[in-house]
């Protein structure tokens, strides 16, 4: 069963429908495609309906979302399906196999895709080099397959037009090691003609719009589509598809599989022959046939690398050997057009076989020995042909159909034979189930000496001339009675049957009308021998490899070949008993958007997969999924056994009426119980979320707590640590400092942690002061005082000026240095005006040069004691001009050049403007002096 979706959705799994009707069920299907749910399950077979447009279900995100679950945990998808299938052969160490079918147009060869994204995606977890080769190489051969194997058709832009198995090797690990593709039917009538708005094979065109110019050139090709016979129909088609693109893509994908430089450019000459085949033309001339375009024989040759003249010969005779005589028998016109038709349609064949056989000698498993390397398991991928059913159906879509009708036989087969012995398995009696078996139209098909293709044979092995028409008459001869056969002889008045060409088969999934005309030549598939002579001996390797027959004499007997429908009989019969040898998991496909009576007939097919996977009344499902519903067996019962806790909980909800024990499993009746039982399920499952939300974030918040509280430990710690140390390297570093001739000035500090940043500042402080403190311990009063006037100059005026001055002694008095002529005169003065005004101590003298409120400069000398501040005349012997009390100064001003200017700010407002001159030595800048010692001597601080 699909995880339970809402009911909005549909219902995810047709199983579960109330009613199995073909009404319920197209209701279903439609909901389910139109709310973008295009995968639903029957049991253990999933349908998809192709939308025609591109969706992002098929990301990597969705891949894990698949990956190991199980095929009720997750919505219905390819991947689901993928997964079961490499989960069982891996689990079980058994063969699987993939079966993919649908009708036309329903995107089987995208599924197959898919199915190997997927099982490449979830492989090899360990990155091997070899098994990563191997999956891009098994990959790329999609690339390569539908560019020669695929067309684009009216249902289909990129329709499979042949049928591919491919077996997917694992070792024991379960990653993909080889792999081996068979080819069925491939549909070489499409080489030389199409129906109206359909194409050849994709190869043609993109040879011809994406080669390059030089290649073309070389193969004789012009880059225009319709100027060739054979593909001209589709030369005059617009579509998306990007043809150039696809050439680059398929030929870089065939340079990664392996094929050589030679062997892909013999690939392009095999191409451009079969489109010149089909320009040429036959005429006649009385009794002789002729080519009406001879130059492109010597192209031919070129081509195929053989001679001109021998080209010509195989396309206009033909050499038959009677007894010992070998002529050479001249074709017709018309003969001689369907040789030509025939080598086409031969040489596209051989060369579509050869590729496939080329890709599996690069792929296969080489060298693996079981008992070294392990059991080697496979997974079997089949995109077969969907039923046909076209307004004129012939031998090709007799062949496909009949190819349907063995895989719907064997899946039927399959799927009750499995039912049948899972209820053995469980003891539940097996009941007689009433079901469409389509082996009496399997036997009307291939019924050895009775059935179609025996009497299609036979007719062509009659001698003389066989006609599509008498093979319509043997066929209503043998085949008058026979239930799912007519035609227009046996029945009269129906209307839609021709005479002389229809006959009607009622298959599984509906009545198709096919057309006799072509039977015939399309069952001898003759190929006159000269064609295969005359390739065999190409100089081209890679070509005469192709035609290994050709090697024959003309006068040797050879047995006669096989027919086209007995060899794809055998071909069925082979593929069906490999298939049956496998566990089988089968995708169904149908189309989305196609008018209702082209689709009906596979949703007729799919309705009865659906009768037949509902027929056998029951599902089974562990208890453990439901567990929750009951009080008797959550969260664990304590009852005898399972059996006992299973029958516990379905007789607590009512439904003992509806069900069947078996040995392990419960088997139960109607869908109705198990939607009861979900809805149910999906109640508690909200509570239970909701208790194991509560309990897991309680747990989460103590886990974060007791994380938290831990890293707050080692935090303080680590902090405690990291203070001690730096504590330790402090005291180490600085523990001698005494002893050190400049006290530890030289000694590096250690970083500090952050918490001790400012710590460490305080730390500094500390030191510097102690380190200040030793310094100026052992100076005079006289030098304290001049350290202290040099430290009060130092923080008012740093960075204001460049020279302080701090570099000499500081004398304070300089007049009896500068003027020493005249100093006996300020000797006289200053103890004088000591004696008058009472001051204790000179604090600054010094020359001048005064200007005065009219701008006029005169040289003076300046006095500072402790309690006054003298203007001098210098010219009369220092006579004092001006004196003014040091309280009534306001602060003194001075520029930060080198020219030594001073403003003593008054309280009057009758500021002094001197400049200091007559340094000795001349140019000696003594403003820091004079700033720190009027600043020391205040003992405040004042910035100017």
């Amino acid at each position: 069963m699909a995880e339970h979706e809402s009911l909005e959705f549909g219902k995810a799994d047709f199983v579960l429908l109330d009613n199995v009707s073909l009404e319920e069920f197209l209701a279903n299907l439609k909901l389910r495609f139109e709310k973008g749910r295009i995968y639903s399950y029957i049991g253990e077979v999933v349908v998809s309906v192709n939308p025609y447009r591109a969706m992002n279900i098929y990301g990597r995100d969705t891949i894990e979302q698949y990956k190991g679950r199980e095929l009720y945990e997750r919505p219905p998808h390819l991947f689901a399906i993928a997964d079961a299938a490499y989960k069982a052969m891996k689990r079980r160490n058994k063969d699987t196999c993939i079966v993919i079918s649908g009708e036309s147009g329903a995107g089987k060869t995208e599924a197959s895709k898919y199915i190997m994204q997927y099982i490449a995606a979830i492989t090899n977890p360990s990155q091997r080099a070899e098994v990563e080769r191997v999956k891009n190489m098994l990959l790329k051969s999609n690339c390569v397959l539908e560019a020669f194997g695929n067309a684009k058709t009216n249902r289909n832009d990129n329709s499979s037009r042949f049928g591919k198995y491919m077996d997917i090797n694992f070792d024991f690990k379960g990653d993909p090691i080889g792999g081996h593709i068979n080819n069925y039917l491939l549909e070489k009538s499409r080489v030389i003609f199409q129906q109206e708005g359909e194409r050849s094979f994709h190869s043609f065109y993109q040879l011809v719009k994406g080669a390059p110019e030089s290649l073309l050139r070389s193969l004789h090709i012009q880059k225009d589509p319709t100027a060739y016979t054979y593909i001209k129909v589709g030369g005059h088609i617009k579509s998306s598809i990007n043809d150039s693109a696809d050439f680059k893509a398929v030929a870089d994908a065939m340079k990664v599989i392996g094929f050589t430089t030679e062997e892909i450019h013999t690939v392009y000459k095999i191409l451009a022959t079969i489109l010149h085949l089909g320009n040429l033309k036959f005429g006649s001339d009385g009794d002789v046939t002729l080519i009406e375009n001879s130059k492109l024989v010597a192209v031919l040759g070129e081509l195929l690398s053989t001679k001109e003249e021998n080209v010509e010969k195989a396309l206009l005779y033909r050499t038959v050997a009677t007894g010992r005589d070998v002529i050479d028998k001249q074709h017709t016109d018309q003969e001689a057009s369907y040789g030509r038709d025939a080598l086409a349609k031969a040489i596209y064949e051989r060369l579509f076989c050869w590729i496939v056989g080329r890709i599996n000698d690069i792929i296969e498993v080489k060298n693996y020995d079981a008992r070294i390397h392990g059991k080697n398991t496979v997974i079997g991928v089949l995109d077969i042909y969907g039923f046909e059913i076209f307004q004129n159906n012939s031998f090709e879509q007799f062949c496909i159909n009949y190819c349907n009708e063995k895989l719907q036989q064997l899946f039927i087969q399959l799927v009750l034979k499995q039912e049948q012995e899972e209820y053995q398995r469980e003891g539940i009696p097996w009941k007689h189930i009433d079901y469409f078996n389509n082996q009496i139209i399997v036997d009307l098909v291939e019924l050895q000496h009775k059935g179609i293709f025996s009497v299609l044979d036979e007719a062509c092995m009659n001698v003389g001339k066989v006609t599509d028409e008498m093979f319509l008459q043997a066929l209503n001869s043998k085949l008058a009675k026979h239930a799912h056969y007519t035609s227009r002889k046996l029945s009269p008045t129906d209307k839609s049957l021709e005479f002389d060409r229809d006959f009607r088969i009622r298959h599984y999934a509906g009545d198709v009308v096919y057309s006799v005309l072509g039977f015939i030549d399309k069952n001898k598939d003759t190929l006159f021998q000269d064609f295969k002579r005359l390739l065999y001996n190409s100089s081209n390797p890679v070509l005469k490899a192709m035609w290994p027959e050709g090697k024959l004499s003309i006068t040797e007997v050879t047995k006669r070949p096989l027919t086209a429908a007995t060899l794809f009989k055998n071909s069925m019969i082979s593929l069906v008993e490999n298939l049956a040898s496998k566990t089988m998991t089968m995708p169904n496909g149908t189309v989305g958007n196609v008018p209702k009576s082209q689709n009906l007939h596979h949703i007729n097919l799919i309705h009865r997969h659906t009768h037949q996977a509902c027929c056998c009344p029951a599902a089974h499902w562990p208890h453990l999924w439901y567990k929750m519903i009951s009080e008797f067996t959550w969260p664990n019962h304590d009852l005898p056994s399972d059996r006992e806790a299973v029958k516990r909980l379905l007789q607590g909800c009512g439904f003992e009426h509806d069900v069947a024990y078996g040995k392990t499993k419960v088997f139960i009746r109607t869908p109705r119980t198990i939607f009861s039982l979900e809805e149910q399920r999906a109640e508690m499952v909200q509570r239970i979320v909701l208790f194991l939300q509560k309990v897991w974030r309680g747990t989460i918040a103590r886990m974060r707590y007791r994380r938290m509280r831990a890293a707050l430990i080692i935090l303080r710690a680590y902090r405690r640590y990291k203070v001690k140390s730096y504590i330790r390297e402090v005291n180490r570093r600085f523990k001698s400092v005494r002893s050190m001739k400049d006290h530890g000035k030289h000694v590096k500090w250690p970083t500090p942690p952050k918490v001790l940043r400012r710590f460490e500042e305080a730390l500094r402080n500390i030191y510097n002061r102690w380190w200040a403190w030793t310094l100026i311990k052992g100076l005079s009063p006289e030098e304290m005082l001049q350290v202290r006037a040099k430290v009060a100059t130092l923080e008012c005026l740093k960075g204001q000026r460049a020279d302080l001055g701090l570099q000499r002694a500081w004398e304070g008095n300089y007049l009896k240095r500068d003027s020493p002529e005249t100093a006996s005169s300020f000797t006289l003065v200053s103890s004088e005006l000591q004696r008058k005004d009472k001051f204790m101590r000179v604090l600054f003298s010094c020359n001048v040069r005064k200007i005065n409120r009219f701008n006029k400069a005169e040289n003076r000398a300046v006095l500072i004691t402790d309690r006054h501040l003298y203007k001098m005349d210098p010219l009369k012997q220092y006579k004092p001009m001006k004196s003014i009390p040091l309280y009534n100064v306001t602060g003194v001003s001075v520029s930060p050049g080198k020219d030594q200017l001073v403003v003593f700010h008054t309280k009057d407002n009758r500021d002094l403007i001197v400049c200091l001159q007559g340094m000795v030595p001349a140019g000696e800048s003594r403003i820091g002096e004079l700033v720190g010692t009027l600043l020391s001597h205040f003992k405040r601080y004042m910035c100017f």
